[in-house]
């Protein structure tokens, strides 16, 4: 069965980006423009999404937001978040990490270095 992996970026380019490496990589992909819809999908989806990769400066909702809405319900707990953004200030990596953020990745991405980390911490 293929993991599910839910991506929340306000740029359609990023978002497409994400989803032809991952659709690729044979894992299903969820979208959300902001974290607020993010935080919908991710409720939607009765918490069957296996990864969460999420934008930091978003409209309406910021990624901060996000990790904190996804960690505040038990079900996702557990469930592994990454931040892909083009921060790479160490404070805000240290906030997002305390917020309960798994890993950290920069803005342009590399296809095969983010799938391998979805590999990583979806296993």
């Amino acid at each position: 069965m293929s993991k599910t992996v839910l991506t929340i970026d306000d740029s359609r380019t990023m978002r497409e980006m994400l989803n032809h490496a991952l659709v690729e990589a044979g894992y299903t992909v969820l979208q959300a423009v902001d974290g607020v819809e993010g935080l919908e999908v991710l409720e939607a989806n009765g918490g069957s999404v296996d990864v969460v990769i999420t934008d930091i400066n978003m409209p309406r909702l910021d990624g901060f937001g996000v990790i904190e809405g996804v960690r505040a319900n038990p079900a996702h707990r557990a469930t592994p978040i990454l931040v892909l953004t083009t921060e790479s200030d160490a404070t805000k990596k240290e906030r997002a990490r305390s917020a309960g953020a798994t890993g950290w990745i920069v803005k342009p991405f590399n296809p095969v270095k983010l799938i391998d980390a979805v590999r990583r911490v979806a296993a």
